[in-house]
């Protein structure tokens, strides 16, 4: 058995070399991991993928450029919050941005105040779900990042990791002792916050006037708030039906998502980005298809045919956790390009600027249809097929 392990990897690509999948040969890449230190991944041969010359080339919505997440699990909140400064253009025409750590403080007490009322049975940890961006700004406002940018002063990036931890450990001492009052603990956690991202402005200058930020949410950015849907498509849920994301970021069991089929749920973000609508989309990256120095991700041959790819082969991944709600974009362009569609992604992960394009990823069709799972849109985009 132990020989058979040492050459599995042999193995594999010797078998799939002679199904003639040559062009997606599986190899192993030298790289960094999470933490900067050396690592190997299985990835793929991406020499003979024909793709898109650039983000030039794509049929694009407005957006403002990638902005790194570094250190932190804040993708929902930068892919989400880049997606409504989309919608205030196409919306309004005008240009603002937003503050995406504004919405991850006040998301943290929220998560808190959660944790006290379930009396500690609440996920607290640093991923959450596009939708919780739009909930935050309803209860709290919001302000552009030129007034709260979550960085202390003389710091140029972003590290949650001991921030996280300290609001962790305090509220497992809450629960071991059993101490449930809900004013002190958000107190003490917005101590916290305002120690590693600095105190949130009461109230922003716009223009000569003094705004509060649920002022500034309502008179200038003025997005509908209520207009935004997420869709998915899993087996669990009646089709076109409302119900749960079943997801630990999804914290707070948002039944706020309208359940699909596959193909609908292709052809509706399909039809979002060609009709000039942005799109706010989450699931899977942990794949041997996206790679980012090649600004790529697609799904190889080796894993399954791009024909093979339907609701079927979907819901298996997930049902064996090989989908997994990983990660937020910003769907931003699209391109049909040698008989495949391809979408510009807007990405905030440090390997979305390893390669050529800085911040930007070309997903091809297969790897979105099997491997994302979610997206976010207003409603006129996706009416005719909702049912």
């Amino acid at each position: 058995m132990t020989k058979l392990k040492k050459f599995f990897p042999l193995l594999v690509v010797l078998f799939f070399a002679s199904a003639s999948f040559a062009q997606n040969v599986v190899i192993y890449k030298p790289t960094t991991n999470f933490y900067g230190k050396p690592d190997t991944i299985l990835s793929a041969d991406f020499s003979k993928i024909k793709k898109p010359a650039s983000p030039e080339v794509f049929q694009q919505v407005f957006h403002f450029p990638p902005i790194r997440q570094d250190t932190t699990g804040t993708c929902w909140c930068f892919s989400a919050t880049s997606f409504l400064e989309s919608e205030i253009y196409r919306i309004h025409k005008k240009k603002i941005k937003l503050s995406e750590m504004y919405t991850v403080y006040w998301e943290y007490v929220e998560k808190a105040r959660r944790f006290i009322r379930e009396k500690g049975n609440s996920l607290v940890d640093q991923g959450s779900e596009d939708n919780a961006v739009i909930e935050r700004i309803k209860q709290y406002g919001i302000v552009r990042r030129s007034d709260y940018d979550g960085l202390l002063p003389g710091q140029k990036h972003y590290n949650h990791s001991k921030m996280v931890r300290g609001i962790q450990n305090y509220l497992n001492f809450l629960k071991e002792k059993g101490y449930w009052d809900e004013d002190i603990a958000l107190n003490t956690v917005k101590m916290i916050l305002n120690k590693y991202m600095g105190a949130p402005p009461e109230t922003i200058s716009v223009d000569g006037k003094q705004m509060t930020p649920k002022e500034f949410a309502e008179k200038v950015v003025a997005l509908p708030l209520d207009d935004y849907v997420d869709l998915m498509s899993f087996k669990y849920l009646p089709f076109y039906s409302w119900g749960e994301y079943k997801v630990p970021d999804n914290w707070w069991h948002s039944k706020a998502y309208y359940n699909v089929p596959l193909d609908v749920w292709y052809k509706a973000l399909k039809h979002a980005i060609k009709n000039g609508y942005s799109v706010a989309i989450g699931g899977d990256v942990s794949e041997p298809g996206r790679y980012g120095e090649e600004d790529i991700a697609v799904i190889p041959a080796f894993d399954i045919p791009s024909n093979k790819i339907n609701q079927d082969s979907r819901e298996f991944r997930w049902y064996n956790h090989t989908s997994t709600d990983d990660h937020g974009i910003h769907l931003v362009g699209y391109k049909h390009y040698k008989g495949h569609d391809w979408f510009l992604i807007k990405d905030s992960a440090s390997s979305a600027f390893k390669g050529k394009f800085k911040g930007y990823y070309f997903f091809r069709d297969d790897f979105v249809k099997l491997k994302m799972l979610t997206f976010l849109v207003h409603k006129d985009a996706v009416k005719d097929f909702m049912k």
